[in-house]
């Protein structure tokens, strides 16, 4: 039976352990990767379901969720997986630092782009590697990969691996299939592994196709991984879980041992079963809220044409995160970022991304609409009183 879902419910969150809505005041929040959506209705079942179990024990992956993962990705990307191509981790982040001991020794570079997803940068640096940057280039209002650059940067500092963001966080690209396949000619030329984060990827816009590295990786598969999750997807961040893919059986072996040596390789009992839900009945709940957030990325976009003009706007082309360049109103990053907080909503500081990110602001438009139409209009306020100033 079809369930029409309610996003213009507004659920209050504070006082509930929210990092999201953590706030003391009446700050709206439009920050962190975090859907204001309640979950779709099976999830919450499962939820129930086991609880009422009553034995919250041990567990391990079913064949049932094996075959879940291997049917989602296959019918919407064709990423063809066994069962021993997928191992299960705590979450992306820890899958990217993991990585740094699969492909690299201490002091090795490690290169990605700016900006980038904060972690990107940190668990390089906090893994004792060397980080080395590529900066995107803008084009027509949308990042474009650098790809000399990429090459210059590999043979300039002997880089080892490349962390790839597909789609990109935060500037919302989906890179396409010949982009993707410049890439890895370049990568394969100078024995470059690719770990490739495609978290986003059940999150692509309209009008858009979103292409798994492993697809473009025969021949060379023992070089390339790819990490996902189903928490972006279905708003249950605060289940942890994820999934890292890998087509190479020397490959898939050396990462699950590494994975032990770590103790980082099971899943607690709800996400196993909210994974598998999600999985097999949560589509029609993801469908509905796409369409809900592509008419509020059209709203704030043209909110900002309307009342901010001198806004920047990167359209996304994947997820519900929309970066705005903000430098027609500040000359510092902390002074844009207070700006804001003043005005009692927050944004993701885009200088947290790279120095890309420079007078940048991150903006999620993941919530009822009433809620963002008020946040709107306090970051018109603001930037308003700005104009006025100066």
């Amino acid at each position: 039976m079809l369930v029409l879902y309610n996003f213009d419910e507004i659920i209050d969150r504070r006082d509930t352990g929210s990092l999201k809505w953590h706030y003391s005041d009446d700050t709206i929040p439009l920050w962190v990767a975090d859907m204001d959506f309640k979950a779709a209705q099976p999830i919450l079942d499962t939820i129930e379901q086991v609880a009422q179990h009553g034995v919250l024990g041990y567990t391990k992956p079913t064949a049932a969720l094996y075959e879940s993962i291997i049917e989602w990705h296959g019918s919407r990307y064709d990423l063809r997986l066994d069962k021993q191509n997928i191992l299960f981790s705590p979450g992306v982040v820890p899958s990217l630092a993991l990585m740094m001991n699969i492909f690299t020794e201490v002091g090795a570079a490690v290169l990605v782009n700016d900006p980038i997803y904060t972690p990107f940068m940190t668990k390089v640096e906090q893994n004792s590697r060397k980080l080395v940057t590529s900066a995107l280039k803008e084009v027509e209002g949308q990042y474009h990969l650098d790809l000399a650059d990429i090459e210059a940067k590999i043979v300039e500092h002997e880089v080892k691996l490349y962390l790839l963001c597909n789609p990109h966080n935060p500037g919302g690209r989906v890179w396409t299939r010949d982009e993707l396949e410049a890439l890895l000619s370049i990568c394969k030329k100078h024995n470059v592994a690719i770990v490739s984060d495609e978290i986003h990827q059940d999150l692509t816009l309209s009008g858009h196709t979103f292409t798994p590295f492993l697809t473009l990786a025969e021949g060379y598969a023992h070089k390339v991984v790819s990490l996902t999750s189903m928490t972006k997807t279905f708003n249950i961040a605060g289940i942890k879980g994820s999934m890292i893919f890998a087509k190479d059986e020397a490959l898939i072996k050396k990462i699950s041992q590494q994975q032990h040596l770590n103790d980082e390789y099971e899943l607690n009992l709800f996400a196993y079963t909210v994974m598998q839900s999600a999985y097999e009945e949560g589509g029609e709940w993801l469908e509905q809220a796409f369409a809900y957030i592509e008419t509020n990325i059209d709203l704030t976009l043209r909110f900002l044409e309307e009342h901010l003009p001198d806004i920047k706007v990167m359209r996304p082309e994947a997820s519900y995160l929309i970066w705005l360049d903000c430098s027609a109103y500040a000359q510092d990053d902390q002074t844009l970022y207070d700006t804001l907080r003043d005005a009692e909503v927050e944004l993701s500081a885009g200088i947290k991304y790279g120095a890309e990110g420079h007078l940048k602001m991150r903006l999620n438009v993941a919530c009822p609409k009433a809620l963002l139409i008020e946040g709107l209009n306090r970051i018109h306020a603001a930037f308003s009183d700005v104009v006025k100033e100066s």
